[in-house]
């Protein structure tokens, strides 16, 4: 099929190009197919990438103990629904940070052997946290290095495609603090360096300050939220040092702002978080989007929403999110030789829309049609 007079941002280059995207057995290649269609006037872009979700959560449930009421076949079914609605939100490829049962890895084998319908996913299981910290209840806690060493063999036995480290606290468990740390130095970062030995990327779930600099230390390759959470509050324990670290390691920062932010767009918290930001944005600190999707009234299709509301909180510019959005967010999660841009040799991926998203990122909410791996995918 060729996708006839388009006018597309390739996800690499500045500029847009007009012209004919061809699609050969899912990838974009040469102009080889007899079929073609005509979007004359249309606007295209690669497919999005979300970078931290979580397919087992349903958003609708705002207590976290309450998700193992739900029945094992009706969250497999959820996450049936959640992935179709991902793909037909014009996310493709989306990185799964955690859940209890391996479901989420189940779906992923799925949608590969076209079974089902979703994005392209990366699946992290069941993340190490403290005993009773962070999201404990998926299974991976531990007091021991030992123990930790287990869980991370059962994760790679189930298949994961990277691992996930619980660094410090989080919000929706109980009794656990965000601005804490669950381990010590030493423990992160024998466990980073096992999971690297073995080749597998490592996601560092932090909000606390002395928890990204332990993430850093120990040379994690994501820092998830990345909140700097100190003894004055959210995004008040800024540290330079800490940040400029991040930086020379090359660490990415997958910060989770959703559309659920939107609400602190007139509050003096968006101050704080946008200075922090735009420190961070000198620096030289890259960012991929992602939501979170999956906590309580983020939906799983809830990228196209949160971008425009990324872009505000880091000071981004429309080119420089959806750069977060698609090709460096292949860049950081291993995948820009399979997606992330519109370029001959990768998987079709990408996304119609009537108008420019470039210049009205709201546009993004509003895809035409959807292509997978040259599948059409029309939206709900």
């Amino acid at each position: 099929m060729i996708y006839r007079n388009l006018t597309y941002w390739n996800g690499i280059e500045d500029e847009l190009i007009v012209g004919d995207i061809p699609v050969e057995e899912g990838i974009i290649g040469k102009k080889q197919s007899t079929k073609s269609k005509d979007f004359s006037g249309c606007f295209a872009i690669p497919g999005l990438i979300d970078s931290h979700v979580h397919l087992c959560l349903d958003p609708k449930v705002t207590d976290p103990l309450s998700q193992d009421a739900i029945s094992d076949l009706e969250v497999k079914e959820n996450i049936r629904i959640r992935a179709e609605s991902m793909v037909r939100a014009g996310v493709t490829t989306a990185r799964d940070l955690g859940g209890g049962k391996h479901f989420e890895i189940e779906a992923r084998n799925q949608i590969d052997k076209n079974e089902i319908l979703g994005p392209r996913l990366l699946c992290a299981g069941q993340p190490i946290t403290s005993l009773a910290g962070h999201c404990h209840f998926w299974g991976g806690g531990t007091d021991s290095l030992e123990r930790a060493k287990q869980i991370l063999s059962l994760q790679i036995n189930a298949g994961v495609d990277l691992i996930k480290v619980m660094i410090t606290g989080g919000n929706i468990t109980p009794g656990s603090k965000p601005s804490d740390n669950q381990f010590d130095d030493d423990f992160v970062i024998k466990i980073v360096n096992i999971a690297k030995e073995k080749k597998y990327p490592v996601a560092a779930h932090c909000h606390g300050t002395d928890g990204i600099a332990q993430a850093v230390k120990a040379g994690v390759s994501t820092i998830e939220h990345c909140s700097w959470v100190g003894k004055n509050g959210w995004g008040r324990d800024f540290d330079h040092n800490i940040a400029a670290a991040i930086s020379e390691k090359n660490i990415w920062v997958s910060p989770t702002i959703n559309s659920g932010w939107d609400r602190f767009r007139n509050s003096p918290y968006s101050m704080v978080i946008r200075d922090n930001y735009m420190k961070m944005k000198d620096l030289g600190i890259r960012f991929i989007a992602s939501t979170d999707a999956g906590i309580p009234n983020i939906f799983h299709n809830d990228l196209p929403s949160a971008i425009p509301v990324f872009a505000h909180f880091a000071s981004l510019t429309p080119l420089e999110v959806l750069k977060a959005a698609t090709s460096d967010a292949a860049l950081a999660n291993g995948l820009s030789k399979i997606t992330g841009a519109i370029k001959s040799g990768l998987s079709a991926d990408f996304i119609i829309y009537d108008k420019n998203p470039l210049d009205d990122l709201s546009i993004l909410s509003k895809p035409r049609l959807v292509v997978m791996r040259g599948r059409e995918i029309l939206p709900f």
